[in-house]
């Protein structure tokens, strides 16, 4: 096989973003061969394309080699495990499941580890936090003791809720920017730093917009080492901001809105001199310096190629499907804290939130003012900044 046969499912702003990538030839190898959408219109077919409305039909019609999932994100299970045990390869949107119970079965389901199976993080391919983990793995940064990330840049306005039934309830989306703006963040977070041993989370629901799910959110990570972590998020706060900040034993690493790296390097390590210094208010010589980084690497498109790579050269996988459970985790395991009031250590117990999320959609009695048409494509390639 030298042509991957994708089918795309769920033709909303990023099926249609991914659909323009690849027909543009984008991602050498593979080729859209059928597209299929059961609730809005499908874009204009081209030669090759076979339309579906049901997707059981498309998974089973022998066009496709691979599946591309991007509806909602309940169903990416039911899809997902359809998909895998029909022997098909599987990219999924983020989150690959909307809590960690789904996950587990849609992991579980990959059974034929042939079949290549796949998430889209695509931040995962930014240069700039490619080269902060090559930091921290490499040593460069010493211990990490203390992180903050504040991630407020996601504002949406009202009208972007509206813009969909299900989105910003519990039983259509599961959550809000935890569950579809932070995926990418908390993602990163854990291929940075690990899974932390405990959640403290604090969120709010419907702060800033007509919703029931959360929309303003602060949370603290602990670690068995002493670190600690903090992670801020908010689609409610204009002018928000993206900033990372690692405080380490050989200094402090700082990254700004996810294209400048700053690094202020101790001279020695920070403990070490805390214990040998002769001075009572001593600090360490520390030395700014800028650190360059190439691009911002290759995003949705890279991602795409390494799939495609990987079913035909058999690359190996930049983000595989089953690490996206732990990002799911952490949304989940927030969430779990704030209804709780507690903290919690992990690993969460699955079914105890599956069972009040579930019990949360069906109790649930918002309802929207309006729902309006979708955004346009220009307001969609604003959501990336």
């Amino acid at each position: 096989m030298d042509t991957v046969r994708l089918g795309i499912v769920g033709l909303g702003n990023m099926g249609k973003a991914h659909l323009m990538n690849i027909r543009a030839g984008k991602v050498e190898g593979l080729r859209v061969t059928a597209l299929c959408e059961s609730v809005g219109t499908l874009p204009k077919l081209i030669e090759g394309e076979t339309p579906f409305t049901d997707v059981n039909a498309m998974i089973h019609s022998g066009r496709i080699d691979a599946i591309l999932i991007c509806t909602p994100h309940f169903s990416h299970t039911t899809i997902g495990i359809e998909a895998l045990k029909t022997g098909l390869h599987v990219l999924v949107e983020k989150p690959i499941s909307v809590h960690k119970a789904d996950c587990e079965r849609l992991i579980a389901a990959h059974t034929d580890k042939k079949k290549i199976f796949a998430a889209m993080f695509n931040m995962r391919t930014n240069a700039v936090f490619k080269k902060v983990k090559d930091l921290i793995d490499s040593g460069e940064l010493g211990e990490v003791r203390r992180v903050h990330w504040e991630v407020t840049n996601w504002f949406r306005t009202n009208y972007y809720y509206a813009t969909g039934g299900w989105r910003g309830t519990w039983k259509g989306e599961g959550g809000g920017v935890l569950m579809n703006q932070c995926p990418h963040n908390l993602d990163l977070f854990q291929w940075l730093f690990g899974m932390p041993d405990s959640v403290r989370g604090f969120c709010q629901f419907g702060r800033f917009h007509e919703i029931e799910v959360e929309d303003d959110v602060t949370a603290v990570f602990q670690y068995k080492n002493g670190t600690t972590a903090t992670f801020v998020t908010s689609t409610g706060e204009a002018p928000g901001r993206n900033c990372l900040e690692i405080s380490a034993e050989k200094g402090r690493l700082t990254v700004t809105d996810g294209t400048r790296i700053h690094f202020q390097r101790n001279r020695q390590p920070m403990s070490e001199f805390c214990m040998k210094a002769e001075a009572a208010f001593a600090m360490p010589e520390s030395w700014h310096m800028d650190i360059p980084v190439d691009n911002s690497g290759g995003q949705h498109v890279e991602i795409l190629q390494n799939f495609t790579n990987a079913i035909l050269k058999g690359e190996k996988l930049l983000s595989p499907a089953e690490e996206g459970i732990r990002s799911v985790e952490l949304a989940n395991t927030i969430l779990l804290s704030t209804w709780q009031d507690k903290t919690i250590d992990l690993p969460m117990s699955s079914a105890d939130y599956e069972k009040i999320l579930l019990e949360k959609g069906e109790a649930s009695t918002f309802q929207k003012t309006k729902v309006v048409a979708k955004a346009t494509s220009d307001d969609f390639a604003k959501s990336f900044r």
